[in-house]
């Protein structure tokens, strides 16, 4: 991946002396602040759809003045071997850093952008889960086929979320570590990989999720506060919780032989669902895998 990096930033004719990762999950996310990019490249050729989607929303979001981070003024995707890559605006952190708060108010205005005039993907937890279950390494056969009935029971139940209600653009992966500070001062959302048209709750459901899971007391209803709605009085906020867990388990399946570290914690996570163990404290896997100076 850094060798990657390094191709496309000479390909734009950029210095990346002082690139660094800022994120190795799904995707590798490269900082080049000289250059005033960010280099974001999907780990698997399978992720290649999400990226044009990405970049697509991008260049609306940029036409309607969305609260959103912006596309590098250049050609994209960019392709990198059988690998993709995208190219955005650089924005350096500064404080005070984003909050609660303000992902509560960021998700507001984002809910009433409306749906795109060009096909996006309508949610689809479980089908995503799937896919993901189908690319995993290092996962044992109990593990699969727990995970396997666990989607095919959860199927209809989340059915009855994008059959209930109104539909919007939704973010998919809404938490305060996808928010940036403009110098403006505004606060803007990135990484839409998971973005797709569905039931709005979904994106509320996050922070109150990581407040039971984690421990971050007083989050939630900060959030719930400046976005106006307490998703966990939402009727179906259990439907909600459960998809949102199995996100928080799934997300992580391709990468299992990559990391000791976050194979125990997704050993952790699945054990406590399958003792039906609601309580059952986790541990955020980017404190598992944080990224480590380039060379």
């Amino acid at each position: 991946m850094t060798a990657a990096m390094r191709d496309i930033a000479a390909a734009l004719d950029q210095s990346a002396h002082d690139a660094h990762l800022l994120r190795f999950t799904n995707n590798a996310v490269f900082a080049l602040p000289t250059a005033g990019i960010v280099i974001r490249i999907a780990r698997t050729h399978q992720l290649r759809d999400r990226a044009t989607k990405v970049i697509r929303l991008a260049r609306w979001f940029a036409d309607i003045d969305a609260p959103t981070i912006r596309l590098a003024h250049v050609e994209q995707p960019i392709d990198v071997g059988d690998l993709v890559a995208s190219v955005w605006q650089y924005i350096a952190p500064r404080t005070p850093a984003a909050t609660v708060e303000d992902l509560g108010t960021v998700l507001r205005d984002f809910h009433a952008l409306g749906v795109p005039p060009f096909p996006v993907p309508k949610w689809n937890p479980i089908g995503d889960a799937r896919q993901r279950l189908s690319d995993a390494e290092g996962l044992s056969e109990p593990d699969r086929d727990f995970l396997a009935t666990w989607c095919d029971l959860l199927e209809p139940r989340a059915a009855v979320l994008n059959e209930g209600g109104p539909q919007a653009l939704v973010h998919g992966d809404a938490h305060v570590g996808n928010l940036l500070r403009e110098p403006s001062g505004r606060v803007v959302m990135c990484d839409f990989d998971s973005t797709s048209v569905g039931p709005w709750q979904i994106d509320l459901a996050a922070v109150a999720v990581a407040e039971l899971r984690f421990g971050t007391n007083g989050r939630h209803l900060s959030m719930a506060t400046a976005y106006g709605f307490d998703v966990t009085r939402d009727p179906l906020w259990e439907i909600l919780r459960e998809v949102r867990e199995l996100k928080m388990i799934a997300a992580v399946m391709p990468y299992l032989a990559t990391s000791p570290q976050v194979a125990a914690e997704f050993t952790n996570r699945l054990n406590s669902i399958s003792h039906g163990d609601s309580t059952a404290r986790w541990i955020p896997f980017a404190d598992l895998s944080r990224p480590k100076p380039i060379r």
